[in-house]
């Protein structure tokens, strides 16, 4: 298999939480100016056409953030957050390829710095993304504020949860813990009035050394998870597994029995969850859709406190899906801290293909005449 890293990985630093190792970025200034690399291979869910798509979002995020002049005398000791990136998925990354992050510095403001990343692998764009950063504190003394506040409920239930020893592992159990609670109000009569949930936090400690930026590189990272899916699950419909990804296929209908959770278990226990966990009420129809393909297009964060991001305590989001046709999706996703402050809104637009019914005997003759 050919390398996923342009040099060979450093054994995992001790001192970093999982995720922050895993985003890590070495610096190519023999290549050229401004140009990284990913230091250590990137996940690739199973299932998944190409490596996580949270993944590339953060180390665009942590490329650009090296771009960003520290605080010092010479800039009155001006801090620089990001407040807001804006991505699009190109195509899909290769995992035995190494990804180079190539950075253009477009503006170099008093009050605000922007940056465009694009991730390339043979060449070839796989994601572009332009980020913004603003001067802390250049909003002034006197502002407008409001947020919307945290749904009432959820912390008992972490809580209770954390009590029992109930917590679940996500997909990516290496580096994340997460609680999921899929569709809270199912009774609801329209997909866009049902909302998903689930708290979620980086294993581990995000050392000191790694920063503020670190956890602003981590919510990046956990933004994606469970995004684009929230389209299929207000609908209560399945995702099917491909063959040649998956070591064992998911039937339409089954019970947590039904899965070889001992051949794939991260996708064995999204499997169970979303087949058997996120069941239609009894008054829905028994026929659920099936979902033959689902992929992000675009992604949208907009960081509304960044220096009160703390990506290794739990972070709560809750998704809904204002709209769904054409074969896409959008879905709207707010973050709060675990005290009630809006840290986030992400909004992304998605395919999601259903399987089609095959032809009737009718149709096939209608279409060889």
């Amino acid at each position: 298999m050919p390398p996923s890293t342009l040099m060979r990985p450093p054994p995992a630093d001790p001192s970093k939480s999982p995720l922050e190792n895993s985003l890590e970025l070495t610096t190519l200034s023999d290549i050229g100016p401004d140009i990284f690399t990913n230091t250590r291979e990137n996940w690739y869910p199973p299932g998944a056409r190409g490596i996580f798509g949270g993944a590339v979002i953060a180390q665009c995020l942590i490329a650009a953030q090296k771009t960003i002049p520290l605080p010092s005398p010479s800039n009155g000791n001006a801090s620089f957050l990001i407040h807001s990136m804006h991505c699009y998925f190109v195509l899909p990354g290769d995992p035995t390829i190494p990804i180079l992050y190539h950075v253009e510095r477009v503006r170099e403001g008093r009050s605000f710095m922007t940056r465009t990343v694009q991730a390339r692998q043979k060449g070839k764009s796989i994601f572009t993304t332009t980020c913004s950063f603003m001067r802390e504190g250049s909003g002034g003394e006197k502002v407008l504020e409001h947020q919307w506040p945290m749904p009432e409920g959820p912390v008992e239930m972490l809580q209770e949860s954390l009590k029992n020893d109930e917590v679940r592992a996500g997909e990516d159990a290496a580096r994340m813990t997460e609680e999921r609670y899929g569709v809270i109000n199912p009774s609801s009569p329209s997909p866009h009035m049902r909302k998903t949930r689930q708290w979620i936090r980086s294993n581990g400690s995000i050392s000191p050394v790694g920063g503020q930026d670190t956890h602003l590189g981590a919510l990046a990272y956990i933004s994606d998870c469970n995004f684009v899916g929230t389209i299929p699950m207000v609908h209560f419909a399945i995702r099917s597994s491909h063959p040649r990804q998956t070591p064992s296929r998911v039937p339409k209908t089954s019970s947590a029995s039904d899965i070889d959770s001992s051949r794939n278990p991260p996708f064995s226990r999204l499997a169970v969850f979303e087949s058997v966990e996120n069941a239609p009420p009894e008054s829905s129809a028994p026929d659920r859709p099936t979902v033959g393909m689902m992929v992000s297009l675009d992604h949208s964060i907009y960081f509304h406190r960044p220096r009160e991001v703390i990506a290794d305590d739990w972070l709560l989001s809750e998704n809904e899906s204002p709209w769904a046709g054409e074969g896409r999706g959008l879905v709207i996703q707010k973050i709060w801290s675990k005290g009630g402050r809006l840290l986030a809104t992400c909004v992304q637009e998605g395919l999601v293909r259903l399987n089609q019914d095959p032809p009737t005997n009718a149709a096939v003759a209608v279409a060889e005449k």
